[in-house]
């Protein structure tokens, strides 16, 4: 039985996943941040063999600029598969916690509108210190009264 549109969609995307996937876990190893630089090493050193040729640094130019290009989107889909996960995750936890669950589904607004709620919350974050500060106070006045009126 031939495989509909959708089944070929999900499989190129499950490809391209994985793919990206290990693409971005060997980019960021320090085994190919050497093999780069010595690409990089032995081609400075081969600049006197080739005269400086246009040919020679169009080689480097070229190289850097394909790896670039293709790196791009390879990381890029790593991440985005990554941050959607991580907000899945953070999604749940809010909603199973004791958390607003207002802030579900919040990475789907605009600048502004995220930029609003943080102010939101960081005016609560400072109104809830000065309730703890103004608390303490409160609760050491009280012991150093009740000291006082003790001895």
């Amino acid at each position: 039985m031939p495989l509909t549109n959708d089944e070929h969609s999900k499989g190129f995307a499950r490809f391209f996943g994985d793919v990206a996937n290990k693409t971005s876990l060997l980019a960021g190893r320090a085994s190919t941040f050497i093999i780069a630089a010595a690409v990089v090493i032995i081609w400075a050193l081969t600049g006197p063999l080739f005269g400086y040729s246009d040919t020679w640094q169009l080689v480097i130019n070229t190289g850097t600029t394909i790896v670039t290009f293709l790196m791009v989107f390879l990381i890029q889909n790593s991440q985005n598969r990554d941050s959607a996960a991580i907000q899945v995750k953070l999604d749940e936890l809010i909603r199973t916690s004791a958390a607003h669950n207002s802030f579900v589904g919040i990475e789907h607004l605009t600048d502004e509108e995220l930029e609003d709620i943080r102010n939101k919350c960081e005016a609560r974050a400072a109104a809830e210190k000065v309730e703890k500060t103004v608390g303490r106070a409160g609760e050491k006045a009280l012991e150093a009264a009740e000291e006082a009126a003790g001895s």
